[in-house]
């Protein structure tokens, strides 16, 4: 695990690392990283870094590629380079022309709503069945 006191963390190009990063402040992420990135500031990840972790971080703008589950707090920058798969997650979402995106896109929401559950969704399931028959 990283640890930094505030400032930022920076994985250059050419650098490969695998493991559970928990920064305090931001990270630009020029390289390769596998695994989970926990930040409490921003995240930056470059036009040539592979990412292939789950992020929470306060905003991001993201040049590279990344696979994996994405929660941002504020806002997310998918620049026109931006290859992403998986699910993310962002108040605001920033989308440039030619970015991919691939798996599930949730905005302004925390967690998306559960199904209810117990006799009054199973009454109301029940109620809809018998009219469409």
């Amino acid at each position: 695990m990283a640890k930094t006191g505030g400032g930022e963390t920076v994985v250059a190009r050419g650098v490969k690392v695998e493991g559970d990063f928990i920064v305090e402040g931001n990270i630009i992420i020029e390289g390769e990283v596998r695994g989970t990135i926990v930040a409490s500031g921003d995240l930056q990840i470059g036009p040539e870094a592979k990412v292939d972790a789950d992020i929470k971080a306060e905003s991001a703008t993201i040049a590279g590629e990344v696979r994996g589950n994405m929660r941002i707090n504020a806002k997310l920058d998918l620049l026109p380079s931006s290859k992403f798969t998986g699910d993310l997650a962002a108040e605001i979402l920033s989308v440039g022309a030619g970015a991919q995106v691939n798996g599930t896109v949730r905005m302004g929401v925390e967690e998306p709503p559960k199904p209810a559950r117990g006799k009054r969704a199973q009454a109301a399931s029940s109620a809809s069945d018998e009219e469409a028959e």
